[in-house]
């Protein structure tokens, strides 16, 4: 088996703390008594890494804190549990849309450590065009059934939810219909943890549908739904592309208002790529009924894309949340998230929850059982040290004035 790779990612320290948990938040443990540590330049980044929290001298959330425990207040004292986009979360972190690419199917090691997690997934476009609706073919392709039933087998009570996504081609074969309609997911209904999620587009490849690399023998039976493409003379693959969809104010607002007139049980979330016009959108669709906005920086995405796109396409996902006012309204975000830090500046920038995807796969490729469990174990305690250094005691407290961004 190929090991999976996430350029653009630190792969090393994810895999570090999929595989070592909580204790590879910290230096290595031999080098204690014997290293001494302090701040050193970090290679550059993006503009969220440029970005430092920064904590006051006096805490007056600290006293009360104190008062109301009749203690000192520690860091395991903070609150992460959350409400994000009509599910409960033990944190605020939620497991970005994974499709019907090969790294994102190759296992259903993932909806069964979330779900034993409690935290919100979601199930990415064209899995069931692509896959199966109930049940998949190989290791490579699980059916979209099939990763909301080993989702639901590990999900303790009241927390958690599955929210289904979906694309033009995922509307054309029914999926919200199907997936509403199965006996499979009452469960989920009748506990209001079932949501669809309309996506418009992703921080990869804004613009454009999703890509995915096909052989030769399944290009037959796609053509008549995607447009297929050979990449060049003698290509052995061929490209699949997705249409990324058409919307305008209008048709954006109705297609809200159809989610949630036509699944007045299921949550109603809305993906965004970071477009120059994010704020308007996201402003529509919290007006229009969504529960939720997912923005999708530049930087994210785990599938299949052009080269230049990622480089030089898309807000950067700081730019993109600057030109969102959730206004007590929750939004989501996502893009390079794989640690406490990251996930803290992306809160104080207005997010109620994050999104993990590249880390997410890394993390369960390298621990299929228990990776991604650990990575978060990891999260959680950087997530609570970095608020209470805030003098916060709930994730959801953070704001703009807990960040310093150097000066250009």
């Amino acid at each position: 088996m190929t090991r999976l790779t996430a350029p653009g990612l630190p792969e090393h320290t994810v895999r570090a703390r999929a595989r070592d948990g909580a204790a590879a938040v910290f230096p290595p443990l031999d080098s204690y008594g014997t290293a001494v540590f302090g701040a050193s330049p970090e290679p550059a980044g993006d503009e969220i890494d440029a970005l430092r929290l920064a904590p006051p001298v006096f805490m007056p959330g600290r006293l009360a804190k104190l008062i109301d425990l009749g203690r000192e207040p520690l860091y395991s004292d903070v609150r992460l549990d959350t409400d994000l986009g009509g599910f409960t979360a033990p944190l605020p972190v939620y497991l970005s849309a994974l499709g019907s690419t090969r790294v994102a199917g190759t296992s259903l090691a993932l909806s069964r450590q979330a779900g034993r997690l409690g935290i919100p997934m979601v199930i990415g476009e064209n899995v069931a065009p692509m896959n199966g609706f109930r049940a998949g073919g190989d290791d490579h392709r699980k059916g979209l059934l099939e990763r909301i039933q080993a989702y639901c087998e590990e999900l303790p009570d009241g927390v958690g939810g599955i929210c289904v996504q979906q694309s033009t081609e995922d509307a054309d074969s029914e999926v919200w219909n199907h997936v509403y309609s199965d006996p499979a997911v009452t469960g989920l209904l009748t506990s209001g943890r079932l949501g669809f999620e309309l996506k418009v587009g992703q921080g990869a490849k804004p613009g454009l549908g999703g890509l995915t690399m096909i052989s030769e023998a399944v290009a037959s039976d796609l053509a008549g739904q995607y447009a297929v493409e050979r990449l060049g003379p003698g290509a052995s693959s061929i490209l699949r592309c997705a249409s990324p969809g058409t919307f305008t104010d209008e048709i954006f607002r109705r297609q809200i208002q159809l989610m949630r007139n036509n699944y007045p049980r299921a949550r109603c979330w809305v993906k965004l790529f970071p477009g120059r016009d994010v704020g308007h959108a996201a402003a529509l669709a919290w007006d229009a009924g969504a529960h939720a906005v997912a923005v999708d920086g530049a930087e994210g995405g785990t599938g299949w894309a052009p080269t230049g796109f990622l480089g030089h396409v898309g807000l950067p996902l700081a730019e993109a949340l600057r030109r969102v006012d959730p206004a007590g309204r929750t939004l989501l975000a996502s893009g390079r998230v794989w640690d406490g830090i990251r996930a803290v500046k992306l809160l104080a920038l207005g997010a109620r929850a994050v999104g993990l995807g590249r880390a997410a796969l890394i993390a369960a490729d390298e621990d299929p059982e228990h990776g991604l469990e650990r990575l978060l174990d990891a999260m959680a305690l950087e997530l609570r040290m970095a608020v209470s250094a805030l003098g916060r005691y709930a994730a959801e407290e953070t704001g703009p004035e807990d960040l310093w961004e150097p000066r250009s």
